[in-house]
């Protein structure tokens, strides 16, 4: 289950992943940010909070609508704030940077306000 935020006046999506990730989880998001991104262009951020690990897929039709909602969106996200204190996840927007636009970086699950600093910047 994924909860998630769209701060509209900044342009930045926050998702919080709760348990293993679902399709519809994925069909949410689009519903929340496709209007978004077709009145303004793009986002300007996405904030990921996984926690101290990633909560893996519900099944196989979760991990398809995830790597579909990633081709789909990546090259309308500007950066992408991994937030969190897993030493796995921490080096994962090292791997993410050879397969989306946006630019990812990582910061430590007490450095949220700076990971969203990050993000605000143009």
């Amino acid at each position: 289950m994924v909860t998630f935020e769209l701060l509209k006046d900044k342009g930045i999506l926050v998702v919080m992943p709760h348990g293993p990730l679902k399709a519809e989880d994925f069909a949410n998001l689009a519903k929340e940010v496709d209007p978004y991104i077709e009145e303004k262009g793009k986002l300007n951020g996405l904030m990921l909070c996984p926690g101290d690990k990633f909560p893996g897929w519900d099944n196989f039709a979760a991990m398809l609508a995830h790597f579909k909602f990633v081709k789909n969106h990546h090259r309308k996200i500007r950066k992408v704030a991994a937030v969190t204190d897993s030493k796995f996840l921490a080096f994962a927007p090292k791997i993410a940077q050879h397969f989306v636009k946006a630019e990812v970086k990582h910061f430590d699950s007490k450095d949220k306000a700076k990971a969203m600093e990050w993000l605000s910047e143009k």
